[in-house]
């Protein structure tokens, strides 16, 4: 449930009611009706008008930044692959597959005494 006063933008109009669809607003009132279809009021400063939604038509603007973030992320990425023929990674990208970073293998050098401690251990289970 949206908090008093967030700003959210108008991502859909499902009632065709004349939204202002990719305007922002600021929720001014919630309605807990449970009989009512619309959650929430929302007030447009730029068409200066109140309108009552339903929580699908409208979303945060800092989830709506974020999904363009990876929208842009992926876009970069494949263009990446493109230009460096990474067939791979173009694939990965391509099948919804999450790209993992390279795991870097931890190189330690361990002492002789904590290497026959392991063992030992290792060895009496």
């Amino acid at each position: 449930m949206l908090k008093l006063g967030q700003r959210v933008y108008i991502i859909a109009d499902s009632f065709e009611q004349n939204l202002p669809i990719g305007e922002y607003g600021y929720i001014i009132a919630l309605d807990r009706n449970a009989d009512n279809v619309f959650d929430y009021v929302v007030r447009v400063p730029k068409v200066n008008k109140h309108f009552y939604v339903p929580g699908a038509d409208i979303e945060l603007e800092e989830v709506l930044f974020q999904q363009e973030a990876e929208r842009l992320e992926r876009e970069a990425l494949i263009d990446f692959a493109l230009a460096t023929k990474n067939e791979e990674l173009f694939r990965r990208i391509m099948n919804g597959e999450e790209v993992e970073p390279e795991a870097e293998t931890n190189k330690e050098v361990q002492s002789k005494d904590d290497f026959i401690r392991q063992i030992n251990l290792k060895a009496w289970i």
